[in-house]
Formats: structure tokens, C-alpha cells, sequence
């Protein structure tokens, strides 16, 4: 294990040899890094927190403190965090907000400069969260979903897989796979370039079109939109969509 001499490393911590840790960084309480994870200078990184193996943690970010949320009392709640994730400089990633409650982050997730997740989130994995975008509690996060510079994402929110949040959105409804989210929570096309580099067929992606279409531009609302949806066949792709409209809390955001 590779810990600069100025470092602060509780006895308490579970740290892998494999790990490095730069000067003036904090290990407070029951911490577990894996291996192959490097933790810069001046990061922070609370009790109760388990870091998976491969991540990179840059000068300033804090991960694992204690919840915004008035109702927190200082329950055991828990960060945990999966593989080869980047936190870049001055991002926050807050624990759970209830007892047992933990914040979780799966994989190969990028989150950018100053950007925050609060308490109960979930995001799964390649999520890419940009410079100072906002994630209010209990926000998930589907994979592959992008979260433009200084967006914000209201509590209780679902984004789906592969969508993109444009920058300076305001976001307080659940953004169905495969969208794109401008301005006031506006869904103004299909993320048309992220459906292709993730690999869809021209086929695949006509069919979510014509699942968009029904849903944005036939002039039927939510519930009569599913029902067209539902009574054609349009593969996996709408069936994703169907699903996500089935569960939002919020409901979905509406047509630009």
C-alpha cells in the first residue's frame, strides 16, 4: 500500500495493499477500498463507505458524508460504490438518509468537477454526470444515461437508460429511455446518436421511433399512448419504455 506520509488514515479502515493514497487525503471510520484504487490528494471519504477495486478519486471530492436532509439524525446508513468509477475534483456523493438506507453506485460511472448525488441515489453503470449537475435524494439513474453540465434533477426522479439531459435542464418528472431532456423537463427527440454507439440495429432503432412517435407526436395522452404501444410489436426497445412508464413516481416529462 502506497499512503503519503501526511495522509490520515483511520485503524479502523479496511484498505487492500493495492490502494494509494496522496497527500493530506482522509479515511474516516469504517472504510473499504479494493484494490487498484487511488485516492488523490485531499480527497475525503467518510465511515461507512465501501469502494470497489480500479476507482480513481480526485483532490477534493467527498464521498460518504453525512445526508442534507433535516430528518437525518445520525443513523447507520451507507455509501456503497462499485469498479473503476472516476470522481473528479470536488464532487460529493452523500450516504443514505435512513437507517440501513445506503447510496449506491455500480460501475465504470464518470462523474465530472463539482457535480453532486445526494443521499438514496442510485445510479447504475457508464452513467456520465457532468461539471455541477445536481441529483436530489432518491434519484436513479438506468445505464448509460448522460447528465449534462449543471442540470438538475428533482428528488424521486427516474432516468432511464441511454437518455440525455441537456445542459441547464431543470428535471422533475421521469425521463423515459433512450430521450432527450432540454430546458423545463421538455423531451425534444430520441437520443439517436447514443442508441447507435450503443450498438442498436437500423431495425431496433426504428422501432423505439415508432414507440416515440406514439408516445410524443400522435396527440394521445400517456395512457392511450401505452395502449398503441403495447398493440404493436415493437421489441425490447419499446418494452423498456413501457416498463419505465409503469413505475415513474413522477410521471414522464411531457413534449417540447
Amino acid at each position: 500500500m502506497s499512503v503519503h506520509k501526511t495522509a490520515i488514515v483511520d485503524p479502523a479502515a479496511e484498505i487492500d495493499p493495492g490502494v494509494e493514497i496522496g497527500p493530506y487525503a482522509i479515511i474516516e471510520g469504517k472504510v473499504k477500498i479494493a484494490a487498484g484504487t487511488r485516492v488523490m490528494a485531499h480527497a475525503y471519504i467518510t465511515s461507512n463507505t465501501t469502494i470497489g477495486p480500479d476507482n480513481v478519486i480526485h483532490p477534493f471530492a467527498v464521498l460518504g458524508h453525512a445526508p442534507q436532509d433535516l430528518s437525518y439524525r445520525g443513523e447507520e446508513s451507507f455509501l456503497q460504490i462499485g469498479r473503476g468509477n472516476t470522481f473528479r475534483e470536488g464532487c460529493s456523493v452523500h450516504r443514505g438518509s435512513k437507517e440501513g438506507f445506503a447510496t449506491v453506485i455500480g460501475d465504470n460511472n464518470f462523474l465530472m468537477g463539482y457535480c453532486h448525488v445526494a443521499h438514496d441515489c442510485i445510479l447504475g453503470n457508464e452513467v456520465i454526470i457532468a461539471n455541477g449537475a445536481l441529483l436530489a435524494g432518491h434519484v436513479h439513474i438506468a445505464d448509460k444515461a448522460f447528465i449534462s453540465g449543471n442540470a438538475t434533477i428533482h428528488q424521486f426522479v427516474e432516468i432511464g437508460t441511454l437518455a440525455m439531459i441537456g445542459g441547464l435542464a431543470r428535471v422533475t418528472k421521469g425521463v423515459p429511455p433512450y430521450m432527450t431532456v432540454v430546458g423545463d423537463s421538455r423531451v425534444v427527440s430520441m437520443n439517436v446518436v447514443g442508441l447507435k454507439r450503443a450498438g442498436f440495429t437500423p431495425e431496433e432503432r426504428v422501432k423505439i421511433k415508432r414507440a416515440y412517435k406514439l408516445l410524443y407526436h400522435s396527440g394521445l395522452n400517456v395512457s392511450q399512448a401505452v395502449k398503441a404501444i403495447e398493440k404493436e410489436d415493437l421489441g425490447p426497445g419499446a418494452e423498456a419504455i413501457l416498463n419505465f412508464i409503469s413505475r415513474a413516481r413522477r410521471g414522464i416529462c411531457k413534449h417540447a
